[in-house]
Formats: structure tokens, sequence, C-alpha cells
């Protein structure tokens, strides 16, 4: 590695960049720890606690907004993609509800953004010049046109790399307007102003992301904000977060009704019996008979299973029979011919 930053210095040749040799570095730097993290993971599951769950529904901030000027660095919990390869496969058949952490997750980090911007906004309030409400409603106008063209040329940016010509064009002809509409509200704005506090760079908070704009912005610094990766980081949080409050609501609404109809069968089923006892209690006679019937019903069960369970027995019982039925015809012969004998 020596060696490559030292023919960098030296103006050779050479086709590894210093970022790329930085990154390498990092790297580098990182390799010693992989094998215990591999290990790690390979040992839990999705559905471990200490795997990120906005990651496993691709929305966690730290992969949305890496690489930007609010990167946030390593999340502090497991990002693995084939954890969420399984979560998809299984989240088909059962559903683990981790829409409420995810939502929880982006709540928490939407709203220390909100804090941020708050504390800006009164920052800028404290450190720009005091102007009446009228030149502030101008001025607020010029930073909405100014939004307006950013939007609009970040789209027609994003049609140009489709390879979308003719809609491209219609979205620049929005522009021009736009562009017209932005000079009328300057020249409004610079005849409510004096000269000297004109030119003073007036900056507001993107609502969005909590970053400065200027009031005199050109269009590619407004179209690199718009359409920066930070802005629309944000925007994909944001909408993700309405997105998990809905499903969150839906079910949970859901589980409501299902628990609210599994309690209905429980009551009904209560008051049946409850029905069944009283109905009982008024005929005891007939219960008392049921109960007689039922216990005379299992005696000759009991009756039968004993003889199924000892066919030794049942044969001795049938060779008795037989003896004892032969002896009986023996002894009524004998009897008879004796009889017979005391007449003669």
């Amino acid at each position: 590695m020596p060696g490559i930053l030292h023919k960098w210095k030296q103006g050779t040749a050479f086709n590894v960049s210093m970022p790329a040799y930085f990154s390498l570095q990092g790297s580098v730097r990182k390799a010693p720890h992989s094998p215990s993290r591999d290990t790690t993971r390979q040992r839990i599951k999705f559905s471990d606690d200490r795997v990120c769950k906005s990651h496993l529904l691709n929305c966690c901030p730290h992969d949305v907004l890496s690489g930007t000027r609010m990167d946030l660095g390593e999340c502090l919990k497991v990002h693995d993609l084939a954890l969420r390869a399984d979560y998809e496969i299984a989240s088909k058949e059962q559903d683990f509800f981790f829409e409420l952490d995810a939502m929880d997750h982006l709540q928490s980090f939407i709203a220390d953004c909100d804090r941020r911007t708050e504390v800006a906004k009164k920052r800028l309030a404290e450190t720009q010049e005091e102007i009446s409400a009228e030149v502030a409603a101008k001025a607020e106008r010029v930073h909405e046109l100014n939004e307006e063209i950013g939007k609009l040329l970040a789209k027609v940016e994003q049609l140009g790399a489709e390879g979308n010509v003719e809609e491209s064009q219609k979205v620049m002809d929005e522009v021009e307007k736009a562009r017209a509409k932005k000079r009328e509200a300057e020249e409004v704005y610079r005849n409510s102003m004096p000269a000297s506090s004109f030119q003073q760079q007036k900056l507001r908070v993107c609502e969005v992301c909590s970053a400065y704009l200027g009031l005199h912005d050109n269009d590619r610094r407004l179209a690199d904000h718009f359409g920066g990766k930070l802005h629309l980081g944000f925007i994909e949080i944001r909408e993700k977060l309405e997105e998990l409050k809905r499903v969150v609501a839906e079910k949970q609404e859901k589980r409501n009704q299902e628990r609210l109809k599994r309690r209905e069968e429980r009551e009904r089923e209560e008051r049946e019996k409850l029905r069944r006892s009283r109905s009982h209690s008024k005929n005891p006679k007939r219960s008392s008979k049921e109960r007689f019937r039922d216990q005379d019903l299992a005696s000759r069960d009991r009756d039968r299973n004993s003889r199924d369970r000892s066919p030794g027995d049942r044969d001795r019982k049938d060779k008795k029979r037989s003896y004892e039925s032969a002896n009986g015809r023996s002894e009524d012969r004998r009897s008879s011919e004796e009889r017979e004998a005391g007449e003669i």
C-alpha cells in the first residue's frame, strides 16, 4: 500500500484513484473484524432482536442516507440481505408485524429531523434582519417558485436519463413558465426592500431534509438539491413512514375485529351453557333418567370390553355351559327310565 501511495504522489500513470485507495484501506482495516461478524450473522435469524427490522423492510435511514451529507454511519443492529430474503419468504405464510417496529424507528428519526429544522429556523430568525410580514410573504413566494423549479429540473434529468425525450421537453416548458413567474416575484420583492438589504442572501430551511436554501440560488443549485440523494432520501423515508402508519392501522383494526369476534363467540357459548344448566334444573326427573341411562350404557360397554380383553375366559365359560347342558340331558334321561321301571 505505501508503494501505491508513493507512485500516486509521483504522478506516474496508475489506474487507482485516491478515493479508491482510501476505500481499499478502509476495507483492509475492517477485515480483522469481519469473520466474527459473519459468524454472528450465521447464528441468528431474522426474528432476532439484534436484527434491524427497518432493514428487513428496506427503509432503514442508515441505508437510505448512506453517502450523503447526513450519513448516519453503520446501524447498531445487524443488516444482512440474506436475512431480508429469509424474511420476505417467511412473511408470505406468517405475519410477523415488523411494520410496527419499523414505524417506531422512522417516527423517532423524522421527529429528530423536524426538531433540527425548527432549531435552524429559530437560528435564522435571530441572525437575519427583521422584515415585515408583507415582505416575508413576498420572499416566501420566491422560495416556493425556487422549489418548484428545482423539482421540475430534477424530473427533467430523470426523464432524460430514461430516454423519454418528449416528456422531458414538456417538463422543460413548465420550467420556463416557472422561471418567468420567479422573475416577476423577485421584481416585486426587490421593489419592497431597500437596495442594501436585498443584496443580502436570504436563507430558508428545507422542510423535507432541513438543508439551507438561498433566495437567490440559481437553477443548477436548486436542481442539485431537489434531485440530490439527501432530499430524495428524506422523501423516501417520509413516504415509507406514511405507508407503515397505514399498514399498521389496517392490521391493528383487523386484529381488533378478530379479537372482538372471539369474545362474542365465547360470550355466546357461555350463554348457551347457562341456558342448558337452567333447563336441567327445571327438569330434575328427566335429568336423573338420562344419568341412569348413561350409567347403564357405560356398564354395558365395560362388560363388552372385558369380554374382548379375555378370550380364554370366554372359551372356558362356553365349555362349562355346554357341559352343564349335556349333564342336564343325561340326568333327565336317567330319571325317565327310573319312572318307567317303577311303573312296571
